[in-house]
């Protein structure tokens, strides 16, 4: 190839780059687009990831009632490998069982999370030893690590001074907040033994206390208020 075909190779791939950029940065930067939607993720290997029907659209109607958000009411579903996935700014995951995400889904997921996305997963019981192991195919070279009860997402507009609650007892374990980072930005929690999507569904469905629900649901907003901020 020739020394001129080399420069017009640059030009090209860093025009590209250029452009893949300011789309980038539009759909992460634009909050009247980012305001309107959240997604549920649907994965496969097995696991519910349907659980807890009622969740997402109870805190979508707390973090419009309470911390000024204009989510669309009803939370869409994307899958991992879909380039709708990049209309979101938060997207929500849970389920009891097994998680398993493609090369293909990995690689997207990958895209998202260092473009400005942001994943909360709710372990429902039974997931962690699976969705570790997706997460370390994520990302390889990073190990969760658990956040700080002086994190900005306990500090939001509702603090939490002690970190995580305790929504639903599994195993008489404490509560962890975990998450992964990147460029000193957090892209996922992961929320184990509180099971804060429990406390968000209706309160028929798990009779938890209204103080127990409330907790929840203020956690979740601190959640998705950090990750449209951030």
């Amino acid at each position: 190839m020739t020394t001129f075909q080399n420069f017009y190779f640059k030009i090209l791939n860093n025009s590209l780059a250029i452009y893949l950029f300011s789309i980038t940065f539009f759909l992460f930067s634009n909050s009247s687009v980012l305001s309107q939607e959240v997604a549920i993720l649907k994965y496969n290997g097995g696991g519910d990831w349907y659980a807890n029907p009622t969740a997402v659209p109870n805190l979508i109607a707390f973090c419009n009632k309470n911390i000024q958000t204009t989510i669309k009411k009803n939370p869409q579903t994307v899958e991992a490998n879909s380039s709708a996935l990049f209309n979101y700014p938060i997207i929500f995951m849970t389920g009891h069982g097994n998680v398993l995400f493609s090369e293909d889904e990995i690689e997207n997921l990958r895209l998202y999370l260092t473009s400005g996305g942001f994943l909360h997963i709710s372990d429902n019981y039974g997931m962690d030893q699976y969705i570790r192991k997706e997460l370390k195919n994520i990302f390889p070279d990073q190990e969760l690590q658990e956040i700080p009860k002086s994190h900005p997402i306990f500090q939001q507009t509702f603090k939490f001074n002690n970190g995580l609650p305790k929504i639903h007892e599994h195993d008489n374990k404490a509560p962890q907040g975990f998450g992964l980072f990147y460029k000193d930005r957090l892209i996922c929690f992961y929320d184990y033994e509180s099971d804060l999507s429990d406390g968000w569904e209706d309160e028929i469905v798990h009779n938890n206390t209204a103080e127990t629900r409330e907790k929840a649901l203020k956690m979740g907003a601190n959640i998705v208020e950090y990750a449209f901020k951030n």
